[in-house]
């Protein structure tokens, strides 16, 4: 189900694909994405496309833009309903196979212990009926609904997810951004090693067969006497070219008074900081500073080197898309509770200065002096819904999306999509704890953009790795 261009053998056996609603409310599109297999809809799958149409979710969008789909494809083609109806043309050549429709009444396949009223009971009667009907060919339930699968599969019937959206089978492969180079590395890629200063960064020129697997924007680091923190500039060729880092741990560079605790977080400062970076992702387990480290590179950016004229930040309120309730006050005083995380930062970033190098925040002195730089922080900083995010672009503006992880591809794309000219977006999230229905950690919208973006020149990503909130908190992450 994953969509290779392979074509299949003449003598190839087609699957038959019986649909359940979820995966169209999920995916419109996963009517073209099987290939040259052949697809069936229930009739109960499209009652329950027409009980979900209504409203502004992102659900009820999916099962409309599904609804004109299938119009699209049937419109014309009436008198092949039967014998089903070629994908070719409407697919533009993705899709191969035929669209089937249930087109007859079925009755008194299911086990009398499944109530024919409940719709999912329905939609497996079909699956069983067609497997009796084509006994020489698979037909195979995809549904996103795990108890479905389950009650299928108990019955002898084949069932699987709805695979083509994700990016990735295994999160474990996901891109982490960072790469730990060999112990041999400068004896196997030192040979021609060329090396030159500009602008107080140190650049090297490498040859060796690690060069190839190297891309623009990751970093790599080496521990031991001679310790390395770089990034790499030019790669995937026969050649690359490493970078040395500003080096963010150090109270000197400290940003908005904050200061990196390790090397992931380093990492991270050096893409919030530098202006050529367009895009940036961060991702990491509660604690890693993910949130902290954004915002003291946007006020830093916004406050004092004025590279931007306000931040902006969102975040999904789950459930996703859903209106934000009828409570009183403007669009920022509705999104104020789903906002905790970003006034305990700010409670940090505005915290005394005890030295000289406590950021923009140590010129002002005692309790009036903080009230009246979070008052000045405040006016600097916009909390925006996501929806109403369409149609909109945001030009010279630092972009912060929170909870990331809880968008679809799709609405990643929406959001991102709307960054003018002079505008920097981050994505921040944790894919571990996803709350949105039928979103997993491989077809996350935000395992999406990192899978897609690696390699750009603009863009960059770091997995966070070191909680640093307290002794108790990474205790309690070990041992609960």
């Amino acid at each position: 189900m994953n969509a290779k261009r392979t074509k299949p053998a003449a003598n190839t056996v087609t699957k038959l694909f019986v649909l359940d609603t979820n995966v169209l409310m999920h995916d419109p599109l996963s009517l073209f994405r099987f290939e040259e297999h052949d697809i069936y809809v229930p009739m109960m799958t499209l009652e329950e496309l027409d009980a979900n149409k209504k409203g502004m979710s992102e659900v009820a969008r999916n099962a409309r833009q599904s609804s004109r789909l299938l119009d699209e494809i049937v419109s014309g083609a009436e008198h092949d309903m039967a014998s089903g109806i070629e994908l070719t043309a409407a697919s533009h050549e993705l899709a191969t196979g035929r669209l089937f429709f249930q087109t007859e009444a079925i009755n008194g396949i299911l086990p009398s212990s499944l109530p024919t009223a409940k719709a999912d009971n329905q939609i497996i009667g079909v699956v069983m009926h067609l497997g009796q009907k084509f006994p020489g060919r698979p037909v195979i339930l995809v549904s996103k609904d795990i108890n479905m699968r389950i009650k299928a599969r108990a019955l002898g019937l084949e069932a699987q997810d709805y695979f083509n959206d994700k990016v990735l089978e295994d999160t474990d492969l996901l891109y982490t951004g960072t790469r730990e180079l060999p112990a041999d590395f400068w004896d196997t890629h030192g040979k021609g090693l060329e090396s030159w200063k500009k602008e107080s960064r140190t650049y090297y020129r490498i040859k060796g067969p690690l060069c190839p697997e190297l891309l623009v924007n990751e970093f790599v680091w080496q521990e031991g006497p001679q310790p390395l923190q770089a990034w790499v500039k030019v790669g995937a060729g026969k050649t690359a070219e490493l970078e040395t880092l500003i080096d963010y741990s150090h109270a000197k560079n400290a940003v908005w008074g904050i200061t990196a605790r390790n090397r992931e977080q380093n990492f991270a400062l050096n893409l919030l900081m530098n202006p050529d970076i367009d895009f940036v992702t961060l991702l990491g387990q509660a604690g890693t500073g993910k949130t902290l480290l954004t915002l003291a590179a946007a006020l830093t950016q916004t406050m004092e080197t004025k590279l931007f004229a306000e931040i902006i930040i969102t975040r999904v309120t789950v459930p996703v898309g859903e209106d934000i309730g009828f409570l009183p006050g403007t669009e920022e005083e509705k999104m104020t509770p789903w906002m905790g995380a970003l006034e305990d930062n700010l409670d940090v970033l505005n915290k005394p200065a005890e030295s000289p190098a406590g950021g923009a925040a140590a010129n002002y002195v005692g309790d009036w002096g903080r009230a009246a730089t979070m008052d000045l922080i405040r006016s600097r900083i916009k909390i925006k819904s996501l929806n109403f995010m369409r149609g909109r672009t945001f030009m010279n503006k630092f972009l912060i999306i929170d909870e990331a992880q809880n968008l679809t591809p799709k609405q990643m794309k929406t959001l991102i999509t709307r960054a003018g000219p002079g505008t920097k977006v981050v994505c921040l999230g944790n894919i571990a704890q996803i709350d949105t229905p039928y979103l997993t950690e491989g077809s996350s919208g935000l395992t999406y953009v990192v899978d897609r973006f690696k390699g750009w020149a603009h863009s960059g990503h770091v997995t966070l790795q070191r909680g640093e909130r307290s002794r108790l908190a990474e205790h309690a992450a070990e041992v609960l």
